[in-house]
């Protein structure tokens, strides 16, 4: 089986973060199928050991499972300390997770989690990876946003803001580190079948776009940063939706859409009870043992 990417570009090792579950497991299964040895990155430790056994075996390749929960400081501290012996020719930054609800009411911790997370592990690890690409003069970097990131998202507020930063940031490192032969492309799901949509309390069959498997959209976005997009959409239809529809309708849209798992009354009568229960869930996650869940990609 021919992998999506060219291991002479990319490999020999690729680090992908929230590789548990959902867009970062398909991911590290499109490195290791094109060849290349896999560092996967999220709390739970005992997913990511499954799942590497299953990558050497399958495709032959080396793997390490880290452990490590980026939305706290310590989490990169670890990242560095077990990736400090390879050679890594591709940085894959999937890790995320949802602040579902009206913003006002949920923890502070929470959000700023979330923000450690998505936009300070982001950037610690792109600053730490990036001169070793520069010096050998080939790698990637893959960075997973949302279309969320396009526009602002009610009752993900916060989730939205977050992944319009990794847009921005990989938009400009496209450019930035183009002339040094450094790929890097931002990958924007749409709708896509997680642990977090669960999480989210969106039904699927309610949805107006069918969501897409992650397999799917890993895939998309690895033959994306082979073919040196600067930024990608995953599915046609999505693609087309965002070049047509203007921003302040897709914010009420996706407003009217999630608000009927979350928070406003007037859009759904059983949204106050639900929205307790969808915090918790969100929070007993964050605790949960290590690793890492996404919105639509996932620390997992």
């Amino acid at each position: 089986m021919k992998g999506p990417i060219d291991a002479s570009r990319f490999g020999p090792w690729a680090v992908v973060t929230g590789a548990s579950s959902g867009i970062g497991r398909e991911i590290a299964r499109g490195a290791a199928a094109s060849g290349l040895n896999v560092a996967l990155v999220a709390r739970r430790v005992a997913r990511l050991d499954e799942l590497g056994r299953e990558l050497a075996t399958r495709f032959g390749v080396s793997y390490r499972a880290v452990q490590a929960d980026l939305s706290v400081p310590e989490g990169v501290a670890a990242v560095l300390e077990a990736t400090s012996a390879l050679d890594v020719g591709l940085f894959v930054g999937n890790a995320g997770f949802a602040n579902p609800g009206e913003l006002w009411r949920l923890e502070r911790g929470e959000l700023l989690r979330a923000v450690h997370l998505k936009i300070d592990a982001n950037l610690m690890l792109v600053h730490h990876f990036a001169p070793a690409l520069v010096a050998r003069g080939r790698g990637g970097i893959l960075l997973t946003s949302s279309i969320g990131g396009l526009n602002g998202v009610p009752y993900v507020s916060n989730t939205a803001a977050l992944e319009a930063y990794v847009l921005t940031l990989g938009e400009g490192l496209h450019v930035e580190l183009a002339r040094h032969g450094v790929r890097v492309t931002t990958l924007m799901p749409g709708p896509t079948l997680t642990e977090s949509m669960a999480k989210m309390g969106v039904e699927p069959a309610q949805m107006p776009v069918k969501p897409m498997s992650a397999e799917r959209v890993a895939l998309e976005g690895l033959r994306a940063l082979q073919a040196n997009r600067a930024t990608h959409i995953a599915g046609r239809l999505n693609r087309i939706m965002s070049r047509l529809m203007p921003r302040s309708l897709a914010t009420r849209l996706t407003g009217a859409m999630i608000g009927k798992a979350f928070a406003k009354p007037g859009l759904a009568a059983s949204a106050p009870a639900r929205l307790p229960e969808a915090r918790r869930a969100t929070v007993q996650n964050l605790q949960a043992p290590p690793t890492a869940d996404t919105v639509r990609s996932d620390q997992s």
